[in-house]
């Protein structure tokens, strides 16, 4: 595969990114990366969704006087609210000039999970994701205090449960066993005392507050240290221990080169993470420049929104509508906003069972024949009914290729471009679809070409990069 293209999958979710790469250089790119622009607006399908503490008590309150009907609308105005936030970073991971910021975005939104089906508030979901992007390339330990004092996972993991004399130890044991430092790095007394540290701090409007009637100001021992400490002051603390880099910088390898990082590259790495004082961009700049060199494609199977992303860009679709990805990525169990766990998605082979494999080649079946995706249509590809039955409106597809060339010249062209490796075998098989005789200027000829795709694209080796 060539060497900028397996990069651009890499760093953002397509080979849009190719060009840019190989023009400007690994380096200027990412840092071009780090130092892109975001909308900061608030969206408009989210300015009549309640917002502080204040509107939404007013709104349960109104909500106890309606009817069941009247209940039913509002309850479907907030689902469809929950689509829209979906389609918006959708459409953010597709158009953001750089996406390595998203990626980034998607890696927090996996490792802070915080669900839209738990939390219901569609606003603290997005106020969860911004977090996420302001600080996508800044300071660790800093994100993880402002992380645990926002609503979205003060609510996520129960810590408005959690209250001086009545403990609820989730938040307390998530920010050690799946934030931090990972099991076998603290106690069972380090989770008891971090949430009496935590108790109290409940729903506020901007973030989550302290709420004095309901907090513990008594001295608690933390890691061996003994004060009336509170959410920063475990963090602090938390960041102080030995084990602290390596949970995260495994995390980072695993998310975008390996799918089973080596034991010394995780401390490897981590040892620099800790000495840059945990700060993201010195340590992404030094992974992805050192690793850059090393020919080592083909250790991770790609997520669904890499693989979908990719087909779209490859087949050059301009027109698809974001519900479409969305509904795909929920059929192959990366729905956006929905993780099934706090532990987010495993990724690896669980991205590649038998049954998201064949949702895979199916979906490449319809988007190669032109015919146009929808909700409904994803939802019917299952192992017992593969093809939808209804009629499709069709549109014209194309892949990029040399209309110069010749059959040879042409899948070594998408071969570079697509796939990591090639045997005789494969080889033997893309000469038997663009044969030997196979004029580039016909005016069949990107059919033949598409026709050559679809097939790349069921291999084995293309569900790698």
């Amino acid at each position: 595969m060539k060497k900028s293209n397996l990069w651009s999958l890499r760093l953002g979710f397509s080979g849009k990114e190719a060009a840019k790469i190989e023009k400007i250089g690994l380096e200027k790119f990412l840092k071009r990366s780090y130092d892109s622009k975001f909308e900061t607006q608030l969206p408009a399908f989210l300015q009549d969704t309640p917002k502080t503490i204040t509107e939404y008590k007013v709104l349960r309150q109104s909500v106890k006087n309606l009817d069941p009907e009247e209940k039913n609308k509002i309850q479907k105005k907030e689902t469809q609210t929950t689509a829209e936030l979906k389609k918006w970073w959708i459409a953010k991971m597709d158009t953001d000039e750089f996406p390595l910021r998203e990626k980034m975005v998607c890696f927090w939104h996996n490792h802070f999970v915080s669900t839209s089906q738990k939390v219901k508030i569609n606003y603290w979901i997005y106020q969860h994701n911004m977090i996420l992007r302001e600080n996508a390339f800044g300071n660790f330990k800093e994100l993880t205090k402002k992380i645990v004092k926002s609503n979205a996972m003060v609510k996520y993991l129960d810590n408005v449960d959690n209250k001086k004399g009545k403990i609820n130890e989730n938040l307390s044991r998530e920010l050690l066993e799946l934030f931090t430092i990972g099991i076998g790095n603290y106690t069972e007394e380090d989770i008891k005392n971090g949430a009496r540290a935590l108790a109290g701090l409940n729903y506020g409007d901007e973030t989550a507050v302290y709420r004095k009637n309901l907090e513990d100001n008594t001295n608690k021992t933390y890691f061996g240290r003994t004060g009336n400490w509170k959410a920063d002051d475990l963090v602090d603390i938390i960041f102080e221990q030995k084990s602290i880099p390596y949970l995260i910088t495994r995390k980072i390898l695993k998310w975008f080169l390996y799918d089973a990082p080596s034991e010394e590259s995780v401390k490897y790495y981590g040892d620099y993470f800790k000495k840059v004082n945990f700060e993201m961009k010195p340590l992404l700049t030094k992974i992805f420049t050192e690793e850059y060199d090393k020919e080592a494609s083909g250790n991770k199977i790609k997520d669904p929104l890499v693989y979908i992303f990719q087909l779209i860009d490859e087949l050059q679709l301009k027109d698809y509508d974001e519900s479409m990805i969305v509904a795909f990525l929920k059929q192959q169990g990366m729905d956006l906003y929905n993780q099934v766990n706090v532990k987010g998605w495993d990724g690896g082979n669980s991205w590649l069972t038998s049954q998201v494999y064949l949702q895979r080649n199916n979906t490449s079946d319809l988007l190669c024949s032109g015919r146009k995706l929808s909700k409904k249509v994803i939802n019917s590809m299952t192992s017992e009914n593969p093809k939808p039955k209804m009629e499709l409106e069709k549109r014209e597809v194309k892949v990029e290729f040399d209309a110069n060339g010749n059959n040879k010249t042409i899948i070594a062209e998408l071969s570079d471009r697509l796939l990591f490796n090639v045997n005789e075998s494969m080889q033997k098989d893309m000469e038997t679809l663009l044969k030997y005789d196979f004029d580039p200027k016909n005016p069949n000829a990107n059919y033949v070409v598409v026709r050559l795709f679809n097939y790349i694209t069921k291999l084995p080796e293309y569900q790698l990069i």
